[in-house]
């Protein structure tokens, strides 16, 4: 569907107005840097060349994540970051469309670098659990085979780096790896792939 007017711009840009605040909103994680990111894409929508965009929705979603994303990855905003929002909510009984399910893939993926980088596996293993799954303490300290209180500390002591300028090195493996169990978890709700993932580098730290 081609857009040409203005008017036919904003008949557009209204429909899907609260779908991209959503976008926003669950990247970013506060509502008034979500709703001026909707206004910038409002700003760039009224620049862009509308003739050449075949589905206005999905243009004006994607531009929404990206300045989303670009967002949380500004400079200003380091010390601010708040990853639990970037991962994944198990969805397997939800019915998500292919662009959706795309945007949530791309967050899931901004997610695992952060992690990666700041955290040490069982700072990581305990934060993914407890933050995107909710996962009890109990339940996280058998399934990583420490102690309750350990588990906790460890939790605490992620919040606490995640809001660091620090940077490990990770492998594009080990990336590869733990988006694929991620994004299995949020797709299926199945979280066997992702607690070996999490329990194997538990054990390469240990080694």
């Amino acid at each position: 569907m081609s857009v040409h007017t203005l008017d036919q711009a904003a008949s557009v840009f209204v429909v899907v107005r609260p779908r991209l605040f959503g976008i926003a909103y669950r990247i970013v994680g506060n509502a008034p840097e979500a709703e001026d990111i909707v206004q910038d894409v409002w700003l760039r929508w009224q620049r862009t060349d509308r003739t050449a965009v075949i589905d206005p929705a999905a243009f004006l979603a994607t531009a929404t994540t990206r300045l989303s994303i670009n967002l949380v990855r500004s400079a200003r905003r380091r010390h601010e970051l708040y990853v639990a929002s970037w991962l994944p909510q198990v969805s397997a009984a939800d019915d998500v469309d292919p662009q959706t399910q795309a945007e949530r893939d791309e967050a899931i993926d901004l997610a695992a670098r952060m992690l990666l980088e700041r955290l040490s596996p069982a700072e990581r293993a305990t934060y993914v659990l407890r933050e995107g799954f909710e996962y009890p303490y109990r339940q996280i300290a058998e399934t990583l085979r420490i102690g309750a209180p350990n588990a906790r500390q460890l939790v605490k002591r992620a919040r606490d780096r995640l809001s660091s300028d620090r940077s490990r090195p990770y492998s594009p493996t080990a990336h590869s790896q733990f988006v694929s169990a991620l994004v299995a978890a949020s797709r299926t709700g199945e979280l066997s792939d992702l607690e070996q993932f999490l329990t194997a580098g538990l054990a390469e730290q240990a080694a």
